[in-house]
């Protein structure tokens, strides 16, 4: 059987990536089983400030970076909700899964268990990320909406859809006969401080079992109401893994979405929009 592993770095992008996503993931140790490789691949991902993910996540409203993450394998995971000032946040959520009694850790609750870990304070905050905050907050300041679609939702009532972005980042993976399943984001630009996505939901986000791993990516929103991983894995061993991908993302309409997927003989992906993919095989 060929080993395979899988990334996205998003959904939405306004044209291709012009870069080797391929490339990113070429030094991942894939000899160390399906959950070091994904953590392996979503950490660069979270180190690589071209992604909404650990360094160059995007700030919340309020100027505060809260990231989201998670991870699924061999019928178990772990998840952080609202995160600060950590570099890698998957690598929490792995922490969760694997040296705590529970399954999600959130907000301070999940820094005091990541400092506990040794992980060091960290400041995802980027130049670029800080000028999107700061220009933000001029057109809200100016009361130029246009300048920002997504503001016109604040002058009157929350509208989800004008407020989602999409650049989550994942990884999904088959070493051997085993699955695994990682995803990790800064959430979406603008948004309010304690929005939370579909990323940490386990079936929403991300879902791994004996069967294979699914991630997503998109209006998170909208991916939680479908539980999009979990229906795209009932489906898995039934039917074309491709056929199911496209089916589960055409009903999502207008809405932005993709998904990675993996089985044991199949590698797919799909999205509604450019969404940034890579993909590396190990025969035997």
């Amino acid at each position: 059987m060929t080993d395979a592993l899988l990334i996205h770095g998003g959904v939405g992008w306004a044209e291709p990536p012009s870069f080797d996503m391929d490339a990113l993931i070429s030094g991942v140790d894939m000899e160390k089983g399906a959950v070091t490789a994904v953590i392996q691949a979503v950490s660069i991902l979270e180190d690589d400030p071209r992604f909404n993910a650990g360094t160059g996540s995007i700030p919340r409203i309020d100027g505060s970076i809260q990231m989201d993450a998670a991870v699924m394998a061999n019928g178990n995971f772990g998840a952080v909700i609202g995160i600060e000032k950590v570099k890698n946040p998957v690598q929490v959520a792995l922490s969760v899964m694997n040296d705590s009694p529970h399954n999600v850790l959130s907000g301070d609750g999940a820094i005091r268990f990541a400092r506990m870990l040794g992980f060091e304070e960290y400041d995802p905050m980027t130049p670029e990320t800080r000028k999107r905050l700061e220009k933000l907050i001029s057109d809200v300041k100016a009361g130029n909406p246009e300048n920002n679609p997504r503001l016109a939702s604040f002058s009157s009532r929350i509208d989800p859809k004008k407020l989602i972005g999409s650049d989550t980042v994942g990884a999904v993976s088959r070493i051997g006969n085993r699955f695994a399943a990682a995803v990790s984001t800064g959430g979406v630009f603008p948004m309010m401080r304690g929005r939370v996505g579909d990323v940490p939901f386990i079936g929403c986000g991300f879902y791994a079992g004996e069967k294979g791993a699914a991630v997503a990516t998109g209006i998170g929103e909208e991916i939680m109401k479908r539980l999009l991983c979990y229906s795209i894995y009932s489906r898995m061993g039934k039917e074309d893994l491709e056929d199911i991908l496209r089916d589960e993302i055409s009903a999502f309409g207008e809405n932005v979405a993709g998904v990675i997927a993996i089985t044991l003989d199949q590698e797919a992906s799909y999205a509604n929009r450019n969404m940034a993919v890579g993909k590396r095989l190990k025969h035997p």
